[in-house]
């Protein structure tokens, strides 16, 4: 049996184990094998504990420790709860949800093409799921797992209320063709890039290489772009918030619209993060590209890269 055969008779063992469990001990149990995956993965928990300590300098070695753990737990409950997800019906699923914000997206704003810019907080899976539930479908683009298998089984759960998965490779001419039709498209723009492939701004006080795919797109169609992101509250259930739009003017200067958008992004990014920052990808490293000479930053920053219809 080859790696990939295994991965997927074991996420299929698990979806069915999971599957059977009431909801709150399927939580509990992702909880448990996160803070067992912790233990395991010390070269992970490490690089998290590393990250919030550039992130957070006032904070405590134990707080560091507790919090870096507390992303696996938080982890290992979303990836659960999606196990426990697959298959069942919107009602079984829209209990455990909240919306707020909804009003952003609603009017004219609704009528014209939207791009939705989110990072990985939360359970950013179940959000355009239940937006499509609400509001009608939206494309997802996404980078395919290693695992063919696996991927199949990610992608049934993203299509099941409707939605479609663009793959990142080769997708521009699809998401502009998306919202200049009037659709919608999400995508998530908090992790690393390489210096060719985005610009420097300012994350938690530190130059993050970021993608400058969503701001490009809003230059380059006009489309409307909507921040929003979830939280795993106390009592298992999700909030699915929507920022107000971004407001923007064009300024003659594509380069510095660019830039001015792609920071207030991360800037809101960097603001949900710190109101629940067991929820984000720590261990991710955030911070590995960087500037060709730090002492100037930000002014020295990577080329541009235009979206071609």
């Amino acid at each position: 049996m080859s790696r990939y055969q295994l991965e997927a008779w074991t996420a299929s063992l698990a979806t069915w184990l999971v599957r059977a469990m009431p909801r709150r001990a399927a939580l509990a149990l992702g909880a448990l094998v996160g803070r067992i995956m912790a233990a395991i993965d010390r070269r992970h928990v490490g690089i998290a504990q590393e990250n919030l300590r550039l992130s957070f300098p006032e904070w405590t070695p134990d707080r560091l420790r507790a919090t870096a753990v507390g992303v696996y737990r938080h982890f290992g409950r979303v990836v659960f709860d999606i196990l426990w997800m697959q298959g069942r019906s919107q009602n079984d699923i829209l209990p455990f949800l909240e919306f707020e914000g909804t009003e952003h997206i609603e009017g004219p704003v609704g009528q014209r093409g939207i791009l939705f810019c989110t990072a990985h907080i939360g359970n950013w899976e179940i959000y355009a799921i239940a937006h499509a539930w609400h509001h009608g479908p939206v494309s997802v683009v996404a980078r395919p797992l290693d695992n063919p298998k696996l991927d199949a089984r990610l992608c049934a759960f993203r299509v099941s209320s409707g939605n479609t998965v663009i793959y990142k490779k080769k997708a521009l001419p699809q998401i502009i063709r998306t919202l200049r039709s009037g659709g919608s498209v999400a995508m998530l723009l908090d992790q690393n890039v390489q210096a060719k492939d985005g610009i420097f701004v300012e994350f938690f006080g530190r130059p993050a290489a970021t993608t400058t795919a969503a701001a490009a797109l809003a230059v380059k169609t006009g489309c409307a772009l909507v921040p929003c992101h979830t939280e795993l509250l106390k009592d298992g259930r999700y909030r699915l918030s929507y920022d107000p739009p971004l407001a923007w003017t064009p300024s003659g200067d594509r380069d510095k619209d660019i830039q001015r958008i792609t920071q207030e992004l991360a800037g809101l990014a960097e603001a949900w993060i710190r109101r629940n920052p067991e929820q984000w990808l720590w261990m991710h490293r955030r911070w590995k590209t960087r500037p060709p000479v730090e002492e100037v930053w930000p002014t020295t920053r990577a080329p541009l890269k235009e979206p071609r219809a």
